[in-house]
Order: C-alpha cells, then structure tokens, then sequence
C-alpha cells in the first residue's frame, strides 16, 4: 500500500530440540511428507535436508501459527519455507495460511531461522498497513 506505512501486526517465535525432533521424523519418516513440501524437505539437488534444518523449517511454521493465533483448518503446506537466490529464506503462504494472514491484515513477513547443536528456532514478524484509530 503506498503511502501509508507498514505496522507490525505480530510476532512469532518458535524454538525445537534437535534431538528430539530428528527421533520423532527417525520413528514417524511420514511425517516429513505430511509438514513440508518437497521444496522443504529437500535441496535442489534432490538431497534431503538435515534434521536440525528440517527443525528450524518447522519451528517457521510454529511461529506462523502463533502469529496467526486461529489456526483451526491450516494446512502445513500452505506454509512453506523456501530459499531465496542468495541464501536467505523466506515465507510462502498459500491457502489456508495466506488466507488467514490476509484476514489478519498481514501483508509482509520477515523470517530468520538459526541453529545449532542442540536447538532450532524460527523468528517471524509479520507487517500490515496501520489501520488510524
């Protein structure tokens, strides 16, 4: 919207034990099919992704959801984590979750995803137009 300027309508931050989550996808491998694309779940190369990379993906869509607070009826694929050209990765909303976001008046996502030996986590900030009360 041009002209007015952007506010932050939420925040949201999620955080995943590593070794907790790659037992979970050792015990359940479905489950990687179920929560992230085939984008997210794999490299361009067509190898998969790391555990602790996976975690951070998935920490992404957590953090989603808190932002968006109703999350009754989202679909995990309708939010995907993808890699830009230059390394960084952003949010692509589809469905169910960019519907929501639109409700919410949410119309620009910031994403940052770090992890290390033992956790991943996933910061988003989503912005709207600033609704003068």
């Amino acid at each position: 919207m041009h002209g007015v300027p952007a506010a932050v309508v939420g925040i949201g931050v999620d955080i995943v034990d590593l070794q907790r989550f790659a037992g979970v996808i050792e015990r359940t491998p479905r489950l990687v099919d179920r929560v992230f694309t085939r984008a997210e779940s794999h490299h361009l190369d067509g190898t998969r992704r790391s555990a602790a990379s996976l975690a951070a993906r998935f920490a992404a869509k957590e953090a989603v959801a808190k932002v968006l607070v109703q999350t009754h009826g989202l679909q995990w694929h309708h939010c995907e984590v993808i890699v830009e050209e230059h390394g960084n990765p952003r949010l692509r909303l589809t469905g169910t979750v960019a519907a929501a976001a639109q409700e919410r008046g949410i119309d620009a996502w910031h994403l940052s995803l770090s992890h290390d030996a033992c956790h991943a986590i996933a910061y988003v900030v989503a912005q709207g137009a600033r609704a003068d009360s």
